[in-house]
């Protein structure tokens, strides 16, 4: 039997949260601080700020001039907006490392459609919510170390028609959720993150069921195909349609593409 805590204990190789990151939210969290600070950071890392002034200059963003300092970004953005770039580029390498091309671009998708949701029914701050969807699958991260040829079983499975968590529970005796929220408390993440990382399959189970249902509708979004997802409990939790929601779904992938073709994630 798998224990998930000695799972996440025993692996040397399951990598920190990228120090950038562990800065940055600090920073945000901090009233005190503020865009001066953002700015310092990034002055260490050329290579973040050169993806993060390519990033504000996509059509994503769709400013009418170049932005051509980090500073003007930062006055433009503001430190929520910042945060959310710093984390989708300096989590870049962890998640294609350990979860190959389709993790990223999943994790990003899902992120969008976090925040375009969370905007469009304003039930949380949308730059909380893109932190929430673009990090909800980094339990997959421990186990793809753990265990490479295990889990391309599991994903086999999967693609066979086995839902991913059954998959994973029958091969490893856990799961991405379980794990994810292991993860989420190591690099001391916030409790709302932790919590819909842990039940973004079953949000109903969560203290917090809106926001995990926010996270739990946008990942079924976020996949090629629309994943099957329980309508009741979104109309319930959301007040959201599903003609509502394949509406919505367009705009997410839109946004999303314009995304990845800024970060060359095609």
């Amino acid at each position: 039997m798998t224990n998930p805590q000695e799972l996440i204990d025993k692996i040397k190789d399951i990598p920190a949260m990228p120090n950038v990151i562990v800065k940055a939210l600090g920073i945000i969290k901090d009233d005190q601080s503020g865009t001066k600070e953002l700015g310092e950071i990034m002055a260490y890392d050329q290579a973040l700020t050169a993806q993060v002034l390519k990033l504000v200059n996509s059509a994503y963003y769709g400013f009418a001039q170049e932005i051509t300092s980090v500073s003007k970004a930062l006055a433009l953005l503001g430190m929520s907006q910042t945060r959310n770039i710093i984390i989708t580029v300096a989590m870049k390498p962890m998640l294609t490392s350990h979860g190959g091309k389709e993790m990223w671009k999943h994790s990003l998708r899902c992120a969008v459609a976090c925040e375009t949701l969370a905007e469009k029914i304003d039930l949380t701050d949308s730059s909380d919510a893109f932190t929430m969807g673009f990090l909800h699958d980094i339990g997959k991260i421990v186990l793809n170390i753990s265990n490479p040829a295990a889990y391309r079983q599991v994903r086999d499975m999967v693609k066979y028609g086995t839902d991913i968590i059954e998959a994973e529970n029958e091969i490893f005796q856990t799961n991405h959720a379980e794990l994810g929220f292991l993860l989420a408390k190591k690099w001391k993440l916030s409790v709302m993150l932790a919590n819909c990382i842990k039940y973004h399959h079953d949000p109903m189970s969560s203290s917090m069921p809106e926001v995990a249902t926010l996270v739990y509708l946008a990942n079924a979004l976020a996949h090629d195909e629309i994943d099957t997802y329980d309508e009741q409990i979104v109309k319930e939790q959301l007040c959201l349609e599903p003609h509502e929601i394949l509406n919505y779904r367009e705009e997410i992938l839109e946004k999303a593409n314009s995304l990845f073709s800024s970060l060359n994630a095609d």
